[in-house]
Formats: structure tokens, sequence, C-alpha cells
């Protein structure tokens, strides 16, 4: 009795000196951590226990408020739910590899990646989900001492649900005659999601979905403000800021206790990614909604089954996401025919996809009308495609409107810029026209035999209107 109570007034006092650190330190980012300097050298064990709120592992055998699976018992290693919803959780699941360990930088590259701002209105979670415990003790020790600013802040957990509560990984299905091996490791896998999109649903208003190897965009979060704040008023199933894997795909937290179910009830059928694919579809989003310049980047050279070389990686991705265009809500306009489905929002929506016009001729246009005036800085318009190079734009001028009519144009502009081998780019525009601008517009000025794609038209604008 008198040990237990020297070892818990030694934690509780090793807890409030690391909190005084923190408040000493928390605003400033110096290239070392005191706080990880003073948990150098300890046990896992006892790292674990520092952190803890409570000054001691724990299981969460409540799980009502906090999981979407009643049933399961949560092992918290690290770190404590904050008493509010944040804005994003980001969500990954980590086992040990054969080869390379990229969990670390992982985090590094969140953490790193985010301003102090973004960082209040973000958590992590980590499942730790190896069938080795020791491991997933040593690596959330590990975790701890690097990172222990953010789970003492509530932006770091790290969790692991225990193998008694896995479904069997036996004798499963070999669908498309996988190795049984294989098999057994995409079905554990499709369980450890879902392990941890229920452990999520109730602490964010948003869910991110990446892998433990990835490289992060400069401010990631504020562009995902951004996307979300372009699909306003619609209803979509799943967003995607990677065309890679499970990589940052994102969720409203409300639809994670669907998703867990679905990848609980076909754990054994097929990949993970291929049934976030069904998922999307059965909530009757049709298209991919996948936004470019993407913010993650796969950053592992190994994989986690079995080692194997993996180079993917996505020619999208930005490192700075912050130079992402404002294109402002307005209604397009176009005087071409148009191909099938290629409507012209889509070259104004920061979601992948184009427009698609038929013969275009000297005169046809292309036209944004601002729900509002805005002060435009720059512009840019890409034209043509990968696929069909010979779509772009051969001769043409962007305009600046003023004075909308009742026709839904403008009846004065401006040419502020002419195209060049399909594309353009201006900026400065701010000093061209005296007021707010109501309308951009593209006019074709010479005619041509090929259609035209127009890939996107990026629109910055300036405060004060």
């Amino acid at each position: 009795m008198r040990c237990s109570l020297k070892r818990s007034l030694t934690v509780l006092l090793a807890v409030s000196f690391l909190l005084l650190l923190l408040l000493l330190h928390g605003s400033s980012r110096q290239e070392q951590d005191p706080l990880e300097v003073q948990l150098r050298g300890l046990a896992p064990d006892t790292i674990l226990q520092l952190l803890q709120p409570r000054g001691a592992q724990h299981i969460l055998r409540d799980t009502a408020e906090l999981s979407a699976l009643h049933n399961i018992s949560y092992q918290l290693l690290a770190g404590s739910p904050a008493p509010r919803k944040k804005f994003l959780a980001v969500g990954m699941a980590s086992v040990q590899r054969p080869r390379g360990f990229y969990l670390l930088a992982t985090l590094q590259s969140l953490f790193s990646q985010s301003t102090e701002e973004e960082l209040q209105e973000m958590v992590v979670v980590v499942h730790l989900a190896d069938t080795d415990p020791g491991w997933n003790v040593r690596v959330a020790a590990t975790i701890a001492q690097k990172f222990a600013r953010h789970i003492l802040l509530g932006r770091l957990l790290l969790i692991h649900a225990p193998p008694e509560f896995y479904p069997t990984l036996e004798g499963l299905k070999r669908n498309f005659n996988d190795a049984e091996e294989r098999v057994r490791f995409r079905s554990k896998q499709n369980v450890d999601y879902a392990f941890l999109l229920a452990f999520a649903a109730n602490l964010s208003s948003y869910y991110l979905m990446i892998e433990d190897d990835v490289w992060s965009a400069r401010s990631f979060l504020t562009s995902i403000r951004r996307a979300l704040a372009s699909q306003e008023g619609s209803s979509w199933a799943t967003l995607e800021f990677s065309k890679l894997g499970y990589i940052g795909k994102l969720y409203r937290s409300s639809d994670l206790p669907r998703l867990a179910h679905f990848l609980l009830l076909f754990y054994q059928e097929m990949p993970c990614d291929w049934l976030l694919v069904h998922f999307r579809q059965l909530l009757t989003q049709k298209d991919v909604i996948r936004f470019k310049p993407s913010l993650f980047q796969h950053m592992g050279l190994y994989s986690s089954f079995q080692g194997t070389v993996n180079r993917l990686k996505d020619e999208d991705f930005q490192a700075d996401a912050l130079d992402l265009p404002d294109n402002p809500p307005a209604s397009l306009y176009t005087s071409m025919s148009i191909f099938e489905n290629y409507e012209p929002l889509k070259a104004y929506s920061l979601a992948q996809g184009y427009f698609w016009g038929k013969d275009p001729a000297a005169g046809s246009t292309f036209t944004i009308v601002f729900q509002q005036p805005v002060r435009v800085r720059r512009v840019r318009v890409r034209t043509g495609s990968v696929e069909r190079p010979g779509d772009f734009l051969r001769a043409g001028l962007l305009e600046l409107g003023q004075r909308r009519d009742r026709s839904r144009d403008c009846s004065s502009y401006v040419p502020v810029g002419s195209f060049k081998k399909g594309t353009l780019e201006q900026q400065g525009l701010e000093s061209v026209l005296p007021g707010p601008v109501e309308c951009v517009r593209i006019r074709v000025t010479q005619d041509q035999s090929e259609w035209l794609i127009i890939q996107s038209i990026d629109i910055w604008t300036t405060a004060g209107n």
C-alpha cells in the first residue's frame, strides 16, 4: 500500500512538472522539445504512465459515448479525448513492417506543417494494431516521448483494440485468387480501420483517413476548409485529397459509424480501398470528387505487407497548399456546345474534372458571373489535357467585366491578357480596373477545328470588395 502511494505521488509530481514545462514552453517552437528531453531514458511503461491524464494506462470499457461500436473496449495507450469536438480528426492504423518505419516522420509532418491555430482544431488518432503487444507499447512510448506536448494538449491519441475483439482471420475466402497470407493481412487491415473509425466517430466534425507513411502539405487543414466551402450544399460522401490508396480521404464524422460497420461486414471480401469505393457509391456519390493539388504524398518505400517495394507517388502533390485559388461563388455560361457532361462548372470547381466544348469559333465565350462583385488580383487558366493535348485554346483573350445587366452578363469588358500555347496567367489585376469585378470572360479570337478543353480556371481575390 505504501509503495503504491509512493508511486502515485511520484507520477503525480512528474505529470505536474511536465505540465509546468508545457506552460513555460507551449508558445514557442524549439528545435528540441523540453518535454522530449525530460522523458529521454525512461522505460516505455513509465513514459506512457506519465502521459496519461490519470497517471496510468487504462482500458476504455464504457465506450458508449466514444465509439460507434459499443461492444469494443479500447486500450488507450496515451492521450485523452478533448472535452469538445474538433474540426478535423486525422486517423491512421499502423502495424510492424518487415522493412522500414515511417510513422514518426508522418506524425512530424502532420504537426510541423500546421500552424498553432490549425493544431487547435485538429486531433490525430493512431491505432497501433500490431498483434505483438510489446511492439505496440514500445512504439507508443517512442511517440509519447517525441510528441509529449501534443499528447498533453489533447492533439494526439494512441489507441489499441485488443485481438479478442477481432473476427476470425482463419479460413477466409480467397477472393480474386489472392494468397491466403495476403487475404489474412488485408482482412485484418479492414478491421483495424473499422475499429479506428468507430473510435473517432465523436471526436470531430470531419475525419481524414491517411496511411502511416505520408508527407503532408503545408496548412492542409486550411486547404480542406476551402474545399469544404466549395462543396457547401452538396450531398457528398467522400472528398479526396490524394489519388493513392487510403490516403487523404475525407468523411463526415456522422458517416463513420456506417462506414465502420460496412468494413466489418465485408472485411474478408476485398481490400479496404475497394470497399471505400463501394461505400461512396452506396451513398449515391457516383463520381470521384478529388481536389488538386494533392495534399498528401506517399513516402514509404517498403510495403507493410511482406516488406515489398512500393514506389507509388502522387504526381499532383504540392508541398505548399496555401497557394490555392479563392474561386468565389459564381454562375457559369458558355456559348459553345457542351460535350456530354463536361459542363462549365467542372473547369471552375476545385475538384477534379474539366469543361469540354465542341466547335469553338471566333467570338465563342466562356463567362464567369460572380454572385457578389470581387476584387480580382490574379487569374490562371489552363486548357487542353494530357489525354487530348490538341484540344487547347489556339487564340483567345481574358477579359474582366463590370456593370452586370439583366441578361446575366456584364455590359463592359476590358481585355487583360492573351493565351499563349493554351495557357494564361495574369497577376496584379486589382490595378487594372478602378472598382470590383463582376464577370470574368474567356473569348475565342480565332476559329479552330479542334474542340476546346478548359482544364482549370483559378481566380485569386483581395480583401475589401
